[in-house]
C-alpha cells in the first residue's frame, strides 16, 4: 500500500510504501476510495495538536472492505463504509458510562493517534464505522465524516436557534447551511474580510446574509457557531448574538481568545466547545441525510498531491472541501 506519512510537524508529508495490513479482531481493512482533507489535518501536520508520530493523517475516509476479522458482524467484504475521527473508546470510563464517549479518557482518533486515510488502504475498528448512503459518490461523501458530523453536533448544540451565524465558511459550514436552510432557519455567513468569492458561495447555498467576520449582522443572532480557528472571533460572536444566546466553538484547536469585557458575556450568553463526536451523532446525522438534499462541493487531488491540498486549504483557496482520491 502507498501512504502519505507525517514524520515531523511542519515538514511535508512523505510518500511511503507499506504492506497491506491484516485485520486483527474487530477490525476491517479498507481500500480507500476517497479521504477528505480537514482543517484538523492541518493542525496535525502543523503541530498545533500533538498525537503519535510517524502518522498517516486523514479521518474522513470512504472505501470498500477488502478483508475483515472473523468476529466482525456489522459489515461484509465489498461493502462501502466511512471511517470518522473517533476510532476507539474504552467503554468503561465515567464518560463512556454516561453515554458521552466523545469525552472518553482513553480514546483513539483516526489520523492522529492511529493511522488514517491519506493512503491506498487503511484498517479501522468496525464498531466505529458507518455505512454510506448510496446518494453520495465516494469523493462527495468524504467530507460528511468530519465536517458534516462535527458540524451536525455543533448545530444540535445551537438548539432551536432560528437565526444562526457561521463564522468561517468552509467544508462544515457549506454542509450545515443546507441542513439549516432545509430546517427553516436563517443562516448568516461570516467570512474572511474582503473574501467576495466566499460571500457569493454562501449566498448560493441559501444564506440570508453574508459578510466579513469584522461586520455586525443586520439582526441579533440566536446562536453562532465558530468553525474558523481564530480566538478573536469569540468576543466578536458574543457581540453579535442576543441575550441568552449560545456561541459554540466547533474546532479542535483555536488561537488564544483575547480578553473582553464581562458585559459582552452578561445577560446569560454562553460559550461552549464541541469535542469529537459519538456514534449516536453519526447514526442521527446519516438518518437526517436521507431526508435533506445535501450536495457537497469538493475539489479532488491525487494521493501524492496531499501536500498541495493541505497548502491550498491553509491558504483559504478551497471552496467547499478538498478530497484525496488514491
Amino acid at each position: 500500500m502507498l501512504a502519505m506519512q507525517l514524520h515531523r510537524p511542519g515538514d511535508p508529508l512523505q510518500l511511503v510504501e507499506r504492506p497491506i495490513p491484516v485485520p486483527a479482531p474487530g477490525k476491517i481493512v479498507i481500500e480507500v476510495s476517497a479521504c477528505g482533507v480537514c482543517r484538523t489535518d492541518l493542525h496535525v501536520v502543523d503541530g498545533d495538536i500533538c498525537g503519535n508520530l510517524p502518522i498517516i493523517p486523514g479521518h474522513e475516509i470512504v472505501g470498500r472492505i477488502i478483508s475483515q476479522a472473523d468476529d466482525v458482524r456489522s459489515f461484509n467484504v465489498g461493502q462501502r463504509v466511512g471511517v470518522p475521527w473517533l476510532g476507539h473508546t474504552c467503554g468503561h470510563c465515567l464518560y463512556c458510562s454516561l453515554g458521552e464517549e466523545n469525552l472518553c479518557d482513553d480514546p483513539q482518533f483516526t489520523g492522529f493517534t492511529r493511522d488514517g486515510g491519506f493512503a491506498s488502504h487503511t484498517v479501522a475498528n468496525a464498531n466505529y464505522c458507518f455505512a454510506i448512503p448510496d446518494s453520495f459518490g465516494d469523493a462527495e461523501a468524504a467530507p460528511l465524516l468530519c465536517a458534516g458530523l462535527i458540524g451536525y453536533r455543533s448545530l444540535r448544540m445551537a438548539g432551536d436557534a432560528q437565526r444562526i451565524g457561521f463564522y468561517g465558511f468552509g467544508a462544515a459550514a457549506h454542509i450545515l447551511t443546507q441542513i439549516a436552510v432545509w430546517q427553516g432557519r436563517e443562516v448568516y455567513a461570516f467570512v474572511k474580510p474582503g473574501d467576495r468569492r466566499s460571500e457569493d458561495f454562501a449566498r448560493s447555498l441559501g444564506c440570508s446574509w453574508a459578510g466579513g467576520s469584522d461586520q455586525t449582522p443586520p439582526l441579533p443572532l440566536d446562536a453562532a457557531i465558530i468553525f474558523a480557528p481564530v480566538g478573536a472571533l469569540v468576543p466578536a460572536a458574543l457581540r453579535a448574538v442576543r441575550k441568552g444566546a449560545r456561541v459554540i466553538c466547533a474546532g479542535i484547536h483555536m488561537s488564544d481568545i483575547p480578553s473582553f469585557p464581562y458585559r459582552d458575556l452578561w445577560h446569560e450568553r454562553c460559550v461552549r466547545s464541541v469535542a469529537n463526536l459519538t456514534r449516536s451523532d453519526g447514526e442521527k446525522f446519516f438518518a437526517l441525510l436521507a431526508k435533506v438534499p445535501v450536495e457537497t462541493v469538493v475539489t479532488t487531488f491525487p494521493l501524492q498531491s496531499a501536500n498541495e491540498a493541505l497548502g491550498k486549504l491553509r491558504a483559504g483557496e478551497i471552496e467547499g472541501a478538498a478530497v484525496l482520491v488514491p
